[in-house]
């Protein structure tokens, strides 16, 4: 007797427990459903930015991004790397175009692989000189300006249109039960 109601106490304490944890999922599904309209307007914004990052990338870095496909890259320009029978690559995050700018800000904004991406912009170089090693440390400005703006504070603008709408949802749950 004693086993098969310590039995029954038990699953009444898990169903109460499953409906806290029912109550919160309502809670995330319909906070992330209401805040579809939030997001979008946060996506336009992280766009925008974005876009002015990586036209300001363009003007400081287009065409500078180049390489000889050979061990020692550095102090070899275009004409002599082509002359000698190698080819002239570009890193594929570059600043070409505002395609190529907006896929190497996105990678930049994850923060997976950024420091390589910035010490390459670094060692930027017009295509008649060549790459030159540490040529332009300025670019570190730019990438410090990028991160905390287009990484930390969109993604913190992003987490507060969910967490606001989360409250929200909260709050009308609790506005039904009284």
């Amino acid at each position: 007797f004693f086993f098969q109601a310590e039995d029954g106490i038990r699953d009444f304490c898990l169903s109460r427990g499953l409906g806290d944890v029912y109550k919160r999922q309502v809670h995330g599904v319909t906070a992330l459903l209401e805040s579809v309209g939030g997001i979008f307007n946060v996506f336009i914004v992280v766009i925008i930015v974005w876009m002015m990052f990586a036209i300001l990338g363009i003007n400081l870095l287009q065409g500078k991004m180049g390489y000889c496909n050979i061990p020692d890259r550095y102090l070899i320009n275009r004409d002599d790397c082509l002359a000698k029978g190698y080819e002239w690559w570009t890193y594929s995050w570059n600043f070409d175009n505002i395609g190529n700018g907006m896929v190497t800000l996105f990678v930049i904004a994850t923060l997976e692989g950024w420091p390589d991406i910035m010490f390459t912009t670094f060692d930027s170089n017009d295509e008649i000189y060549g790459p030159t090693r540490d040529n332009s440390t300025e670019m570190g400005y730019f990438f410090m300006i990028f991160i905390f703006i287009g990484s930390y504070f969109l993604l913190n603008l992003f987490i507060g249109v969910l967490s606001y709408e989360y409250t929200k949802a909260q709050e009308n749950e609790r506005g039904y039960l009284t």
